[in-house]
């Protein structure tokens, strides 16, 4: 994610359009003028700068960095992976940021009214850096699905938001992550913005039993590629693929 590389121009085909009124959301969210290019600040693409000693040595482990009396209560999961340039080359020192919902599909989160308990357990965000070759992983339990009110009965898939920083603010890509087999994906209004299936199937990561730890926890692999014609969606990523 070097800051003076040239934007690549968006692949409408790829990426969902602004405005999809089967989504109701993005009616209020999409823009009615055509956007401004702005020219970004020297701050936007030279900092901030992230150091391995400034992170807690339980960021990146959703099971334990906020338990109080006990473990959150659900499936038990490793969700690891890559973060990748388009020739494949690992992005070290990269910042990756997640935050989802609980086991039953509630978010600790003042405006998340859904029936679901809040687990006094589970904060639900984490955050760790990637290692010489790109390399991260989090450990967690799997987020429950949750409705939402779309239409009379619209449900998100289990999922898991990320964040990947660059080497400056104007470079914070944002995505979902989905799992494999989860039979809501294709009756998911947000996901199927998406107009390419094959782009779809870049945000589900597969099972992974190989990373998975017996009588412990499965583990699902969820490589990122920030740029090319294998790139992963990015949801605020408007100016380029």
């Amino acid at each position: 994610m070097n800051p003076e590389s040239e934007f690549i121009q968006r692949d409408r085909s790829l990426h969902p359009p602004a405005l999809t009124p089967n989504y109701k959301t993005s009616v209020l969210r999409s823009p009615r003028i055509p956007l401004w290019s702005l020219q970004n600040s020297l701050s936007e693409v030279t900092g901030p700068t992230f150091r391995r000693e400034e992170l807690g040595p339980l960021d990146n482990d959703l099971i334990l960095n906020y338990a109080k009396s006990g473990e959150p209560i659900g499936e038990r999961i490793i969700v690891h992976g890559r973060v990748l340039d388009e020739n494949g080359r690992g992005l070290p020192n990269t910042l990756v940021e997640v935050w989802q919902a609980n086991a039953g599909g509630r978010y600790r989160h003042v405006n998340d009214r859904y029936l679901a308990p809040v687990d006094p357990n589970f904060g639900g965000c984490g955050r760790t850096l990637t290692d010489k070759d790109g390399y991260y992983f989090f450990r967690t339990v799997k987020p429950g699905a949750y409705p939402f009110r779309n239409q009379v009965n619209s449900w998100r898939p289990a999922h898991i938001h990320f964040s990947i920083f660059g080497t400056g603010f104007a470079q914070r890509l944002i995505t979902q992550m989905y799992f494999e087999g989860d039979p809501l994906i294709r009756h998911d209004v947000i996901a199927n913005t998406i107009p390419d299936p094959e782009a779809i199937e870049r945000l589900i990561a597969p099972l992974d039993l190989s990373a998975a730890i017996p009588l412990d926890c499965l583990a699902y692999r969820f490589d990122i590629v920030l740029r090319g014609r294998r790139s992963t969606l990015f949801e605020n990523k408007l100016q380029g693929n």
